[in-house]
């Protein structure tokens, strides 16, 4: 293998700040153990990382049309555009055991994404490739000869390298949609990667659709990648997804899913409020207390008239006045 080799990257001070804004945000994460333990919470999520991720690949079924893929549901769309749905999940599924360090994993992965929809699916690619905005050609893949062995440097410096793994995360993505190794899936595959490494560091990210606020400013995503391939080196890019991880964890304490004052009677509402079939030993793990306390906080509740038990003790459950 040829010498190790270090993507260029300048550490800025705008970058070193979102780091330290970033990892005080994750600091207060209450959501942390709700994402762990709900799992309407998670699915939905995932529904929404799934249908981002696909949207930007120019897939055209609704949020609702792939939460009814995904459940197994009839769906009347193009027969590609619901297999990606259909792998992309598979793909989602398995995420906590791939290894980030892996080649062999990634490899795994692309073929469980692309299976059937690319003959290469599990296979880097063996021809040279394009990336085309409509008729415009903005950036020509690595030649496919080089692409295994600057795919193995890549993992190798990821391995090894001491950056934070939210800087880490970024360069990589960066680097591998420079590189482009596969002939189709790049995209969706380098996102769930950058996933991978994150959750590495903090599990919740597993269940953070990052991938829809990428969506959501799709134009701007594509623009800082070509500003960094004009720079040489992943520096925009790098800024570019921190700051959009940053608006997605103060989007989410905007919304009250992270907040490290908020009292028990506030985290037991919140987690009702999501699923309303939970017992109080659930809750319990949820919020980090002991069964007994949250009953008393849950009578509490009900004598607040803030919320109602319908149903017996053993089937019933929480309706959130």
């Amino acid at each position: 293998m040829s010498e190790a080799y270090i993507p260029p990257f300048t550490m800025t001070e705008e970058i070193t700040n979102l780091v330290i804004e970033i990892a005080e945000l994750t600091g207060a994460m209450t959501v942390s153990q709700q994402l762990s333990k709900n799992p309407k919470l998670r699915r939905e999520n995932r529904i929404k990382s799934i249908h981002s991720s696909l949207a930007i690949e120019q897939n055209t079924l609704t949020i609702e049309q792939v939460s009814d893929v995904i459940e197994g549901k009839r769906v009347l769309g193009p027969p590609q555009d619901i297999r990606e749905v259909k792998n992309a999940y598979e793909a989602y599924e398995i995420m906590t055991g791939l290894n980030p360090y892996s080649v062999k994993d990634l490899l795994k992965a692309h073929k469980i994404m692309m299976e059937g929809l690319v003959k290469e699916a599990g296979t880097f690619r063996s021809k040279g490739v394009g990336v085309y905005a409509g008729e415009q050609l903005i950036h020509t893949g690595t030649p496919a000869n080089y692409v295994p062995d600057l795919i193995c440097q890549l993992f190798d410096w990821l391995k090894k390298s001491k950056l934070h793994p939210l800087v880490k995360g970024c360069i990589f993505h960066y680097e591998f949609e420079f590189i482009h190794p596969f002939a189709d899936g790049n995209g969706r595959i380098g996102r769930l990667w950058h996933t991978l490494i994150l959750a590495k560091w903090k599990e919740f990210f597993l269940w953070i659709p990052i991938e829809t606020i990428i969506h959501e400013r799709q134009d701007d995503y594509y623009k800082a990648l070509n500003a960094s391939n004009t720079d040489g080196e992943s520096t925009i890019f790098v800024q570019f997804m921190l700051e959009l991880i940053r608006d997605l964890f103060r989007e989410l304490s905007y919304n009250g899913r992270i907040n490290k004052k908020k009292t028990l009677d506030e985290k037991l509402l919140d987690l009702l409020k999501e699923d309303g079939n939970q017992s109080a030993a659930s809750l319990a793990e949820m919020v980090g207390a002991s069964p007994r306390t949250v009953q008393r906080a849950l009578k509490r509740l009900m004598d607040d008239d803030k919320i109602t038990h319908i149903g017996s003790n053993r089937s019933g459950h929480y309706v959130v006045r």
